[in-house]
């Protein structure tokens, strides 16, 4: 390889560090003020409800990572940074205005429980004298979809008017 070659290389190199992993403290704060003003958006107000009891195992009967919920939102054909997964949820139904939309969601959200729920089956068969424990957590599983259910049947969807003042 010839030394104008590498020369070429280390400048085209040199040029993406600078433009895309900057560390100026100012690009950091300014970056970090974005994400901050997009979490203090107002959400539906079933979100509040819902990430307290969907994210907290000893209520919902299962435990959703951030890479659960990012690959819950890429199935729904969503794009969500990872970040602490109540802000995920948060930005998850964010803009939901659909019935659709939260089927979806929920729907997928599902797939995700029952997959936990055949891994508590398994344990219990396997290890019996725990079958009690994880019965409980498929109790609470099952009860957290049922949820779901009541959150799409109570749902209002918003319809697009002309008038944005006419209620």
């Amino acid at each position: 390889m010839k030394q104008n070659d590498l020369s070429d290389l280390r400048a085209e190199f040199d040029k993406f560090v600078k433009d895309s992993c900057s560390m100026d403290p100012e690009d950091l704060k300014r970056g970090q003020d974005e994400q901050d003003k997009e979490d203090e958006e107002p959400v539906p107000q079933f979100v509040d409800a819902l990430t307290s009891k969907l994210l907290a195992p000893a209520i919902s009967g299962v435990y959703l990572s951030r890479l659960d919920i990012k690959r819950i939102a890429e199935a729904i054909d969503e794009s969500l940074p990872i970040k602490e997964r109540v802000r995920m949820i948060r930005s998850l139904f964010r803009h939901t205005n659909s019935k659709k939309y939260l089927e979806d969601a929920f729907g997928e959200i599902n797939r995700h429980i029952n997959g936990r729920i055949l891994i508590y089956n398994e344990l219990g068969e396997a290890f019996p004298s725990s079958k009690a424990i994880f019965d409980e957590y498929t109790d609470k599983s099952k009860r957290t979809m049922k949820m779901f259910d009541q959150i799409i049947e109570d749902f209002e969807e918003i319809e697009p008017s002309s008038d944005p003042l006419f209620i």
